[in-house]
């Protein structure tokens, strides 16, 4: 059994709180992919850095109306030598809102100066007034903190260095791989209980919890994927194998234990606040309404999913029984009324005592 203390530790998300939420965190994320390792906007960018130069670039979206004034028109085509080439000169640079052309450099910003910013210099102030009035995207490159700023409508992002955002992302991964450690055995345990028709709420909700911290971890890692780009591609790999299966075995034990009401049960946990999350009595009472050391029993359909029984068999099973353990209980003379013949009586009989051989032999299911 896993340590009960485990369900409560708590459990590091590296990732910038400055990201929005919802549909404001999709486009900000999109923001990422611009700029993410591989694109020619990022190459200028490292460039801009290698050379410890500044730089201010805004895409136009066609709201800068007013703000910008001045400098030279020169609508070329985008490439990262051209972008560095043309940052020597002051002022801002104006590129197309897709950031495959160059539209203008040298140009004055105009801001409204009432609306707030916590920046400092010139021209960080000058960005994120423009990426709030303007609701784009603008990105300021400081020579002196040698630091990337994204600016994008109303929220901020310090943007890292592909080495340290790849370190995040591995530190990241041993906290999922741990949590797919944990995850496996209270599922072992589960598969057990079940069998032995001795399961409990608390039991169940060990399992959903760690389903939806894993989610959670695994989104985090999502977001730093983004920002890693064509870098990423081992810890994309490595994720994947980590979370494979998690959310179809999250599916079936929400459909053993609530039925055609799975759907509402997993809302509200994808909804659940992280710290509310890590308390399992929490779970239970908000999904079962009922003592956390209650006996439950599923109806059956994961494990018996994970038979050799056919799909037709198995919900003649589940819809002539009240749960799995009624299942587990029946007579012979009872199986074979429902399945209807002694070979399917026998196969049957046979199929759980291999899933019972399997899962006292702490096998995998």
């Amino acid at each position: 059994m896993v340590d009960e203390k485990e369900t409560t530790e708590e459990i590091f998300l590296p990732f910038s709180k400055e990201i929005p939420e919802g549909e404001a965190e999709k486009d900000f994320m999109n923001v990422l992919r611009m700029v993410a390792p591989g694109t020619s906007l990022r190459v200028a960018l490292d460039d801009f850095l290698n050379a410890k130069m500044g730089a201010l670039i805004v895409l136009d979206n066609g709201n800068l109306g007013e703000i910008v004034e001045g400098g030279f028109t020169v609508n070329t085509k985008f490439s990262a030598q051209k972008l560095v080439e043309l940052a020597k000169m002051d002022g801002a640079i104006i590129l197309s809102k897709d950031a495959k052309d160059i539209l203008r450099v040298n140009a004055l910003l105009f801001t409204d100066i009432s609306i707030n910013t916590k920046e400092t210099g010139t021209r960080h102030k000058a960005a994120e007034r423009t990426a709030k009035q303007a609701k784009t995207i603008v990105l300021a490159v400081s020579e002196r903190k040698n630091k990337i700023s994204i600016y994008y409508g109303d929220s901020s992002y310090q943007l890292q260095r592909s080495s340290e955002v790849l370190r995040r992302a591995s530190e990241t991964l041993q906290i999922l791989e741990k949590q797919r450690d944990i995850f496996d055995e209270y599922l072992m345990d589960l598969n057990s209980l079940e069998l032995r028709k001795h399961s409990t709420i608390n039991d169940v909700c060990l399992v959903l919890q760690r389903v939806e911290i894993m989610k959670r971890i695994s989104d985090m890692v999502q977001r730093l994927l983004i920002e890693l780009g064509k870098e990423g591609m081992v810890v994309k790999m490595r994720l994947k194998e980590l979370t494979g299966g998690l959310q179809k075995e999250e599916e079936l034990i929400l459909k053993d234990y609530f039925g055609s009401n799975h759907s509402s049960s997993l809302d509200l946990l994808e909804k659940m606040d992280f710290d509310f999350l890590l308390e399992p009595l929490n779970i239970s009472r908000l999904l079962f309404e009922e003592l956390h050391d209650k006996n439950v029993s599923p109806k059956g359909i994961r494990l018996l999913g994970k038979t050799n029984l056919l799909e037709r068999y198995i919900d003649l099973l589940i819809g002539n029984f009240e749960n799995f353990s009624d299942i587990l209980s029946a007579t012979n003379e009872d199986i074979l009324r429902v399945l209807g013949s002694e070979s399917m009586l026998a196969f049957f009989k046979e199929e759980i005592y291999n899933l019972k051989e399997k899962v006292n032999l702490g096998k995998g299911l």
